[in-house]
């Protein structure tokens, strides 16, 4: 017989380690290219030391001469906080009831909740990802009740709940989108009454400020990152060029050239928007050139550039495309997905005053790059 005590056993001895490994590496080919570590991790911050340029004990000299003078390595340190990532599903006490005398039949409903799991954590790490850690999704361009048009909407999607901001104050909670008209960039909201103002924000639900530092930050004009003055220390800006047309071969390996040259890194990824990628098509196809194409680890098919994986993701800005050195970022955690538990060690927790429970999975992490300089972003890229 099925049971509340059955399910917590099963959700920890063997989903447990499938969904992690999941989330890891099969739900963002970016991410899955990414090291994780727990080095670093301080309490609740990363702290490490990150060198940067050489060593300057060098030179030449005469025979009978001075040795050169001794300098040692130069390092800053970035601090970040470790950002809290959850993950919940809820069981209803019916549905587990009506699958208490059939094995298969919850095994069914678990498989049924963790894939939902699954499907919602690949758009919002996929989204922080590319983020800058605020948790926006979209800027409301036009006011309205139960409905507001916005800027975007690359990244909303029907269920998610947002948190309203005017002016940086929180107006509306936990509001769920049902419907989205992409064509117009509507949203439509689960709360009908709801009053969305001109150049509000929408934020994931909670998150205000407490995601993942994606790449948004990085490439970001903020004048600090992991706590470091970027004006003080310009090896912190990464490589930033406005295109402003078509995208050619030549203008993607002058940025990789100068990541080599200057800064000694390696491209090894580049990600653009779908609609650069399509653009990057049309210019191999107008000279009559085969794209080749690679399996990324995760199954994840990529084209290729000069034997670099290049793909699209749906989090990117339009006309944007990134080139990065994968090995110059580390997701830093104090340990990997777990179960949240109660003092006794339960997973499954009732929820007060109604006959469903939930379980949530927790991630303590952060995402850093030790060489902000190492990597490139081309914009204004013509979308084809």
């Amino acid at each position: 017989m099925v049971t509340l005590q059955n399910a917590e056993s099963v959700l920890k001895t063997v989903y447990l380690d499938v969904v992690s490994n999941q989330l890891n590496t099969e739900i963002n080919p970016f991410l899955a290219k990414i090291k994780q570590s727990t080095e670093d991790v301080w309490g609740k911050e990363v702290r490490k030391l990150a060198p940067f340029g050489i060593n300057g004990g060098i030179g030449a000299g005469t025979e009978d001469g001075n040795l050169p003078s001794a300098y040692g390595n130069q390092y800053v340190q970035f601090v970040s906080t470790l950002k809290n990532l959850y993950g919940t599903i809820e069981i209803s006490d019916k549905a587990i009831r009506a699958s208490s005398s059939s094995v298969g039949a919850f095994v069914n409903l678990l498989n049924a909740e963790m894939e939902g799991l699954l499907k919602a954590s690949t758009f919002n790490l996929g989204r922080m990802l590319y983020g800058d850690g605020s948790g926006v999704v979209a800027s409301v361009t036009l006011a309205g009740t139960g409905s507001c048009v916005v800027d975007s909407v690359r990244n909303l999607i029907e269920g998610l709940a947002v948190d309203v901001y005017q002016d940086l104050e929180k107006t509306s909670s936990s509001k769920r989108i049902s419907a989205i008209d992409r064509d117009t960039k509507t949203v439509y909201f689960a709360d009908s009454t709801l009053a969305v103002q001109t150049n509000s924000k929408l934020y994931v639900q909670g998150s205000y400020n407490n995601e993942l530092t994606g790449l948004s930050a990085i490439f970001s004009n903020s004048q600090t990152l992991y706590g470091v003055d970027r004006t003080a220390h310009r090896w912190m800006k990464p490589y930033v060029k406005a295109v402003d047309g078509d995208i050619t071969e030549i203008v993607m390996q002058q940025a990789i050239d100068r990541l080599e040259e200057v800064n000694g890194s390696k491209v090894d990824f580049i990600v653009c928007s779908a609609g650069v990628k399509r653009n990057f098509q049309d210019y191999m196809l107008s000279f009559k050139r085969n794209i080749d194409i690679m399996e990324l680890n995760g199954g994840y098919k990529a084209l290729t550039f000069n034997g670099i994986p290049l793909i699209s993701d749906r989090f990117v800005g339009s006309g944007e495309m990134y080139l990065l050195n994968s090995a110059d970022f580390r997701l830093h955690q104090l340990c990997d997905w777990k179960w949240l538990e109660n003092e006794q060690g339960r997973i499954l927790r009732q929820n007060q005053g109604k006959p469903t429970y939930t379980a949530t999975l927790v991630k303590y992490a952060e995402l850093v790059c030790d060489r902000p300089a190492g990597q490139a972003k081309l914009s204004g890229i013509t979308e084809s």
